[in-house]
């Protein structure tokens, strides 16, 4: 084993670990349970609340499979993977404080508890339930297969043996430390991901002879590569433009993204992070997509885009440096797997079980619920990875093109539009997850636009339309929501 590589990578985790044995002791202590272990109380501050967010959207995709495209697609990636640098913008200023005061008013825990009660419909709980779980399973998939694969470039262990090396690290935190240890790890993850990205990204222009040498070398390869349409020239303009939808403002459905609108805990620190968001976003996926395709002349040859970036990091910095820098990666996908983890326990736990099941269960019950559901997922999304694809960017754009159709209008037009009723929801979401499901199997890409497009559209006609057919009187949850 590479030990001056894997020593910081331990000394990381050991971090990890140590802020999540803190923070059980609040889940311990905590008079509300389900508060504290899926929500942190609701207290983030601004520097927290915007490193949360980006440690939760940079993910495998960005640090793994992000550079691993941009590695075979040349600046046309680069150009395509900018259009994320407005989604913490978007999230907050669309969300906000009025999803803040809302969730509050409602007493929210979970984007499901705020589903319920702005509709008050037992088919819209079950459908948000259903869509959270079968999408996220996907995006759990490609964290575990990032976080694999990064462990098995560092410590030259089989994939299986890192895979289950690095899911057990993950359970063991999230069940020991629930949102807190999440929101505060994602906080030294944003700040390890900045540095990360900003010392490989130097190195690699440096090993590279200077940014015109890079360029140079990559036209002389193939000229594609340098252009805004891809190495394949298979980025159009009409595709680009539609992945914006997908990655910017698409975002504000992620369930995983919106439960921390609800989570800080004053209007100082939303606005705050609004800032801090979008400068460190635009930083990181910039200078990772940068590094994919700055990796091409000086690591010529990489069959799997996926391993480049560790690959990279070995080849271009001193072995202790490269593990620094390789916390980055591992930090990103940390966060998003424990935020996904803990987002799918709560649509099992709090959103199933106790709204239908046991409505009446004690703190014990639901803490023994609680922990037990989050392995059981663990252990199936393992499952789910032992065989990995080459490229782990899809199973994460899967993801978030499937949650996003079923989400983004039950959620804005429930929060904007006083005649949104419960019809037009389940509408909006059958529609939504319907489409895409069969569009991405069957027809994906449809008109040259990103398959997310179509169905997000008809979602949003479906609630239009079935909610003024069935217009009802306001009930109270509406009466409530206008004051």
């Amino acid at each position: 084993m590479n030990w001056p590589v894997i020593t910081p990578l331990i000394i990381f985790l050991l971090i990890i670990f140590a802020v999540g044995i803190w923070s059980n002791k609040f889940v311990l202590k905590s008079n509300s349970f389900l508060e504290e272990y899926f929500l942190g109380e609701r207290q983030m501050g601004g520097f927290i609340l915007a490193m949360t967010m980006v440690a939760t959207y940079g993910s495998a995709s960005s640090f793994i499979g992000g550079p691993g495209v941009a590695y075979t697609q040349g600046l046309g990636w680069v150009f395509l993977a900018m259009a994320q640098l407005a989604t913490g913008y978007f999230t907050l200023m669309i969300l906000g404080k009025k999803f803040a005061i809302v969730a509050r008013r409602y007493k929210a825990i979970t984007l499901i508890d705020f589903l319920k009660e702005r509709y008050h419909s037992k088919t819209v709980v079950l459908l948000s339930a259903a869509s959270i779980i079968i999408f996220l399973f996907s995006s759990m998939t490609a964290q575990w297969i990032g976080g694999a694969r990064l462990v098995e470039s560092l410590t030259g262990l089989s994939y299986t043996t890192a895979l289950f090396i690095f899911a057990f690290s993950v359970l063991v935190f999230v069940i020991v430390g629930g949102f807190r240890a999440v929101a505060l790890t994602d906080a030294i993850q944003g700040v390890v991901m900045f540095l990360g990205t900003l010392i490989l990204l130097i190195a690699t222009i440096k090993a590279g002879g200077g940014v015109p040498k890079i360029i140079s070398d990559l036209a002389a390869e193939n000229p594609n590569l340098i252009s805004p349409f891809g190495a394949e020239r298979n980025l159009t303009p009409a595709y680009v433009s539609s992945f914006w939808i997908l990655v910017g403002i698409g975002v504000v459905g992620l369930p995983q993204i919106t439960v921390r609108a609800m989570s800080y805990k004053n209007s100082k620190a939303m606005h705050s992070a609004i800032i801090i968001g979008t400068i460190v976003v635009g930083f990181i996926m910039l200078g990772m997509h940068l590094i994919g395709v700055f990796a091409r002349p000086v690591l010529p040859g990489v069959k799997v885009g996926d391993t480049v970036m560790p690959l990279l990091s070995m080849k271009v910095l001193p072995p202790f440096v490269a593990g620094i820098v390789l916390a980055a990666p591992m930090a990103a996908i940390m966060s998003t797997v424990d935020a996904l983890l803990i987002l799918v326990s709560s649509a099992i736990v709090k959103d199933v079980y106790l709204n239908y099941i046991k409505p009446n269960a004690s703190n014990n019950q639901i803490k023994k619920i609680s922990f037990s559901v989050t392995a059981i997922i663990g252990i199936l999304v393992i499952l789910l990875s032992l065989s990995p694809p080459d490229l782990i960017v899809w199973l994460n754009l899967f993801s978030f093109g499937g949650l996003e159709s079923v989400f983004i209008w039950p959620v804005i037009l429930g929060l904007y539009w006083k005649k949104g009723n419960k019809h037009g929801a389940i509408a909006s979401m059958i529609l939504g997850m319907g489409s895409y499901i069969l569009l991405d199997r069957f027809y994906p890409n449809a008109f040259g636009l990103h398959t997310v497009v179509l169905p997000i559209l008809l979602s949003f006609v479906g609630f239009i339309v079935v909610s003024l057919l069935y217009r009802q009187k306001a009930g109270t949850s509406h009466m409530e929501f206008q004051k």
